[in-house]
């Protein structure tokens, strides 16, 4: 979708804002929704066609449309911070039972006390955990740990970087940022553009300028390796940690309680 297509859409179309936003997330992984497509693969073979799931980080409730769509008998509780993609999701799953958002700083070590339950049969991430640092991350792990059951799971899609191999990566990404720059020419929009554009909304301009406020321009973490989460989480108390798929530049790793 274009800047003239979203500028021309009904301000309170949530569907159409849903798209544009995947559609801008696509712009820098192709593969978005192969990964979704396995992390949902794994929920049911660990915990089930009806579970309860925590959208950690949920921005527009990404990964909560793709749960439902698939286990029509899931509950999702997404939580996030950023007051605009929370608008998005508000109006998406408006009057949906088996939703619900919660404001919430995961930074914050009393997030948790927020959510409707105490424990959860999946927690599940995808291109959000990037942004925190190897430390406050860590400490999030430990809260996650404490709100997936025994027997439950914990996914993060997200940048991880193997810095033992820095050709590959090196080669990898200009690849990768010469594909997204003949995309670009196409008219696709990178996150500043989108973000550009919500500002321009008559009902997301409050709330965007809102998430500036709270988060200025998008900075990232540490991006460390697969095996710096993996080890992490089982010092927190997982049980079984590893990748389940991977890109040249992503992997879903996968944690069972």
């Amino acid at each position: 979708m274009t800047d003239a297509d979203i500028t021309t859409t009904n301000a309170a179309d949530w569907h159409a804002w849903q798209e544009s936003w995947d559609r801008q997330q696509e712009w820098y992984m192709p593969d978005r929704e192969e990964r979704f497509r396995i992390m949902l693969d794994m929920v049911e073979a660990l915990v089930g066609t009806a579970p309860r799931v925590l959208d950690l980080a949920c921005g527009t409730g990404t990964i909560t449309a793709r749960l439902l769509a698939r286990f029509p008998d899931a509950v999702s509780t997404g939580v996030d911070l950023d007051p605009a993609l929370l608008a998005i999701a508000e109006g998406t799953f408006a009057g949906d039972e088996r939703v619900s958002l919660v404001t919430a700083d995961l930074k914050d070590p009393d997030w948790t006390a927020k959510l409707p339950y105490d424990s959860y049969d999946a927690v599940l991430t995808a291109t959000a955990l990037h942004w925190f640092h190897s430390e406050p991350l860590a400490a999030l792990y430990g809260q996650v740990a404490d709100v997936v059951r025994d027997g439950g799971v914990f996914m993060n899609a997200d940048h991880m970087i193997d810095d033992t191999t820095p050709r590959i990566n090196a080669a990898e990404r200009a690849q990768r940022h010469a594909r997204m720059e003949s995309a670009r020419q196409e008219g696709a929009l990178d996150w500043s553009d989108w973000w550009q554009v919500a500002a321009k909304d008559p009902v997301l301009a409050q709330p965007t300028a809102r998430r500036y406020e709270i988060y200025g321009e998008h900075a990232d973490g540490d991006m460390p390796s697969a095996a710096w989460h993996a080890r992490v989480l089982r010092e927190k108390g997982f049980g079984e940690v590893r990748p389940v798929w991977c890109s040249p530049s992503d992997t879903l790793l996968l944690a069972l309680k």
